[in-house]
């Protein structure tokens, strides 16, 4: 952990951005909108659904609460709900915010070696802290990629290599990182017609993709293959052979593709253009994805799937991005609407410090509020919403927690 006083030039693309002590200017000056949607995006992580599932399930006959409960969780396949966005936004933010991170370390004078070489062990720090937080409750290392940091890390250092070159350079990059990833997949053979789906982790009851889009079924797919090799090059207590949810390894490479959206969006952000061009230039690049990732889903020419990250997902996600980042830099900075924000910015100034919580303090507050408080507590003051009840109570506790580090200028970084 490191301290960091937010008025100075230092600018950490996992944290926030951070303004100049001299005079700002708009390539220069802090975006609070940008700490605020990555707030959300770790309230609603940290949040784990506030409950809510657990509350639908007894409000069966409620559309409302049906409604909330598909939102506040994945889907089992194809298609998007509000928590699909969430891996979405935290890694198209790191795009973002590196085009300011990598500005204000050139302004420095810093060797660009020394900075490739801060890059690389970014990287491979986010890599390795993806793998220590999933062996939690482990019997020995969990080597296992499919974390948030650790798809970030695998691709940032590529990331970075990007960072100061044009637009068009950048767009065709993400490209042809969508357009190889696609092709691996479509020239993959299909699985036989015999397979024991079971075998490979999938339940009778799954909704198999067909035809074409088979390609990109669970676990049967060019990636799944991948990993039955990949992953069992490493110790572990028992041989791999699917993951439970489907989720790859080599899904980083269309998430670096997500976080060249971002780094796009950051050069946006950083130029000279008005505001309100700047927000259309962001609401005409998410309408226009939303559309060209709902199109390549319905043609059957690749099927939009968030937990293997398909390009169409890639490119349908980066839509929701952008209208999202539009929406808080309209509001938050065009507007200067900025005093309600104040709470998510707390989070998102200290993003790894709440993604880490979330896995480790979360189940600590939680089983110590039952030790204090008895184990019914909630249920007895809360009734059928006891669930969201306990849960808002141990987010607000992470979020003090935050809020505590902020007050002290205190901000874990990597």
């Amino acid at each position: 952990m490191s301290t960091t006083i937010p008025g100075s030039p230092v600018i950490e693309e996992t944290t926030s951005f951070v303004r100049a002590e001299a005079a700002p200017t708009p390539r220069t000056v802090r975006l609070v909108s940008v700490d605020a949607y990555r707030g959300v995006v770790m309230l609603l992580m940290a949040s784990e659904g506030l409950g809510i599932s657990k509350v639908a399930e007894q409000l069966s006959n409620s559309g409302l609460w049906q409604l909330l409960r598909f939102q506040t969780d994945h889907v089992t396949w194809t298609g998007c709900a509000l928590w699909d966005l969430i891996q979405p936004s935290f890694s198209f933010l790191v795009g973002a915010a590196l085009v300011y991170s990598f500005a204000n370390r050139r302004a420095r004078g810093e060797p660009y070696g020394r900075m490739l070489r801060h890059a690389i062990v970014r990287s491979v720090l986010l890599v390795l802290l993806g793998v220590f937080l999933r062996s939690d409750h482990k019997p020995q290392t969990y080597w296992t990629f499919e974390d948030t940091l650790t798809q970030i890390g695998l691709g940032y250092t590529f990331l970075f290599l990007l960072a100061d070159k044009k637009p068009r350079v950048q767009l065709a990059a993400c490209a042809v990182l969508l357009v190889g990833y696609w092709l691996a997949f479509a020239l993959h053979p299909l699985p036989s017609a015999g397979l024991d789906y079971a075998s490979v982790g999938v339940k009778p009851d799954f909704p198999h993709l067909t035809g074409f889009a088979a390609h990109w079924d669970k676990n049967t797919n060019f990636a799944a293959h991948f990993d039955q090799w990949f992953l069992n090059l490493f110790p572990r207590e028992k041989p791999f052979v699917f993951n439970g949810g489907g989720y790859l390894t080599l899904s980083f490479i269309p998430t670096l593709a997500t976080m060249i959206l971002g780094l796009l969006a950051g050069g946006v952000l950083r130029s000279e253009n008005p505001a309100t061009e700047k927000v259309r230039t962001f609401v005409v690049a998410g309408i226009g994805c939303l559309v060209a990732g709902f199109l390549l889903d319905k043609l059957g020419i690749c099927p939009v799937v968030k937990r293997i990250w398909t390009p169409s997902w890639t490119i349908y996600s980066g839509g929701w991005c952008f209208l999202l980042l539009a929406a808080f830099y309209y509001v938050v900075d065009v507007r200067e609407r900025k005093r309600w924000a104040f709470p998510l910015v707390v989070v998102g100034m200290n993003s790894i410090a709440m993604y880490v919580m979330a896995h480790f303090l979360a189940s600590i507050v939680e089983r110590s509020l039952k030790t204090n408080l008895g184990e019914h507590f909630f249920e007895h003051i809360g009734g059928v919403y006891a669930p969201i009840l306990e849960s808002s109570v141990v987010l607000f506790f992470l979020w003090l927690v935050c809020w505590w580090m902020y007050r002290r200028k205190l901000f874990l970084k990597i």
